[in-house]
């Protein structure tokens, strides 16, 4: 282990060194491939169970993001208000802060599939059950906020769930691609999902968004259903469930580059990110763009992801490319949100969102690589709760932060006061690229596949 790594750690205890992995312990390098061009940056999908995932997660997931623009837009359309766009995010997001560290001590000790299957199950219940609501007009600002605050915590299984599934799919070896891949499908249906979306609210209103919402989960039901996989025979938990927790947090703590990593994750999408939350606003009452200008200003950042994790996916680099991704995905998002909080022209919010989605997608992508790279197996699960919970962290807090600076203040004063938060943690990122480089040279990784 390097001298920088050394002295920025704790010593370890004996229980510490159990659950830390060494270099023996962590998963075989991934060979460096040479640079197949375009053909090579779909690899992952030579593997069937990938292929069926990659659709029916697609499909899902265009849904998803025609329910979120709807829902958005209802919240609005029943309340006139961006706190209560704030409140509703607030619902979604923390239960999976509350439930998704146990969450992953159960992901690592049942079968994932089944696991999965039951979310969507759930989740496809739920979207239905907002779908009677609006079409019989019964429904209000209520229901919307306890049906976010059940999705979440559903969510909190399904996410890490998902997270940790990937390499059953497809191996070490292709894990890299598939997460660029995974990237590519979730900003791809970002872009599709809220174009339709859009056009579909302005036509026959939210209802019908949230009821292909729930038939698209359909899709991904089935291609899990269809996979061939050897069946994970739940192996019990034998120890408590607190101290399988931590373990989990023990490896995080004392593994530094992942608490950094952890760290920054949490602080950008938890506070810089959540300018999101004031869209609808802006398209509404700024641009005067209405819902369909509110559909193309969320299909932009998608747009610009897509473009972004396709480059990512089909080249080949060095553990410094992983690096300059995190870097210069966190410093363009950061410029684009304040672009986009200044910006009173249509166009140029357009191009600030197409530039935040390419940012975000090599800084996120960037991220959920080196965390998978530097775990073991047998903690995966747990340490992608952790990651899970991260990404949703303090953005409960920050949801309704940024919906009360909107209504008190103005929405360009929220939004800057994000791109300004986002760039405080581009400038924290600086201070940590030594500690990362010594990371992936500790566990012998000198040449990586750059994975988005």
């Amino acid at each position: 282990m390097s001298d920088e790594i050394a002295q920025d750690q704790p010593s370890q205890t004996r229980d510490e060194a159990l659950v830390v992995p060494n270099a023996a312990d962590r998963p075989a390098a991934t060979p460096e491939r040479a640079n197949g061009g375009w053909r090579d940056a779909f690899r992952a999908l030579r593997h069937r169970n990938f292929r069926l995932y990659f659709g029916g997660q697609l499909t899902s997931l265009i849904g998803t993001w025609m329910q979120t623009v709807a829902q958005s837009w209802l919240v609005l359309k029943l309340t006139n208000s961006p706190l209560m766009l704030g409140v509703v995010t607030f619902a979604n997001y923390l239960p999976i802060l509350l439930v998704a560290l146990f969450a992953g001590v159960i992901v690592d000790h049942v079968d994932r599939r089944r696991l999965i299957i039951v979310a969507q199950v759930l989740l496809m219940l739920s979207a239905f059950v907002l779908a009677a609501l609006t079409w019989t007009g019964a429904v209000r600002v209520e229901h919307v906020v306890i049906l976010a605050a059940f999705n979440g915590v559903v969510s909190s299984f399904d996410m890490p769930g998902r997270q940790a599934f990937v390499v059953e799919m497809v191996g070490l070896e292709d894990l890299p691609n598939a997460i660029a891949l995974n990237s590519m499908m979730f900003n791809g249906a970002r872009t599709l999902g809220p174009a339709i979306a859009g056009f579909l609210i302005a036509l026959v209103g939210t209802a019908a968004c949230f009821f292909l919402n729930g038939v698209s989960y359909l899709a991904v039901i089935w291609s899990l259903f269809a996979m061939r996989l050897t069946r994970k025979t739940g192996e019990g938990l034998g120890a408590s469930m607190f101290q399988r927790l931590r373990e989990g947090a023990t490896y995080v703590w004392a593994h530094r580059p992942t608490f950094y990593l952890l760290v920054l994750v949490a602080l950008n999408s938890g506070l810089g990110v959540q300018y999101a939350v004031l869209i609808p606003v802006f398209a509404r009452n700024i641009l005067h763009a209405g819902a369909r200008g509110y559909g193309l200003l969320m299909a932009a950042q998608g747009i610009g992801a897509v473009m972004g994790a396709v480059v990512l996916a089909s080249r080949s680099g060095t553990a410094r490319g992983l690096r300059e991704n995190l870097t210069i995905g966190l410093f363009t998002t950061a410029i684009a949100i304040i672009a986009f909080g200044v910006s009173a022209s249509m166009w140029l919010s357009l191009a600030a969102q197409m530039f935040i989605g390419a940012g975000l997608i090599n800084y996120m992508a960037a991220t959920n690589t080196m965390l998978q790279l530097f775990v073991s197996d047998e903690l995966r699960g747990r340490v992608m709760s952790f990651y899970t919970m991260s990404f949703i962290g303090i953005a409960p807090l920050g949801a309704l932060a940024v919906g009360y600076i909107g209504e008190h203040l103005s929405p360009e004063a929220a939004v800057a006061a994000c791109g300004a938060l986002s760039l405080g943690c581009a400038l924290m990122l600086l201070t940590r690229l030594k500690l990362f480089a010594a990371a992936q040279a500790d566990i012998e990784r000198p040449e990586m596949v750059s994975t988005a």
